[in-house]
């Protein structure tokens, strides 16, 4: 996937029911892939983007996170720490090779966030940061600067 491309449409399983990327079409979208529930790093980067929610909110963006644990799994890492948003279950790993980002194993969506517009397109791609949370941060900020312009 590329900056200016239309991010693939899903159907797929999360913590709020069925979920369909499409539906949220007039809001930006933070749509962002993890490898493992319960891990240290994206435990931080869960417990962040929660702690900045409600500024996403504000920007009319809605955060996504996906990673390829079942429902059940995500439906527990969600509710031990707060998630406000949804968590979709990629089991099938068809999300995160739609998305590009299935580990050179096949095991595990790497750590990449899109941030995609309004209208389905992606408008910035982040990866390879120093700290899993800052990608909450840099998210924040490149929506915040695609408000401003």
């Amino acid at each position: 996937m590329n900056v200016g491309e239309y991010a693939p449409d899903f159907e797929a399983e999360s913590t709020i029911g069925k979920l369909k990327l499409s539906n949220y079409r007039g809001k930006k979208v933070v749509l962002y892939f993890y490898p493992k529930s319960f891990t240290s790093g994206c435990t931080r980067e869960l417990q962040r983007f929660t702690e900045l929610y409600d500024e996403f909110k504000k920007l009319n963006a809605e955060v996504i996170g996906v990673s390829v644990d079942k429902i059940d799994t995500q439906k527990k890492f969600a509710e031990k720490y707060g998630a406000k948003f949804p968590i979709v279950a990629d089991d099938q790993k068809i999300i995160s090779k739609l998305y590009g980002v299935l580990n050179e194993k096949g095991t595990s969506a790497q750590r990449v966030t899109f941030i995609i517009d309004e209208n389905g397109k992606i408008i910035d791609i982040l990866q390879n940061l120093k700290r899993a949370e800052e990608h909450a941060d840099k998210s924040l900020e490149v929506i915040k600067k695609a408000n401003s312009s």
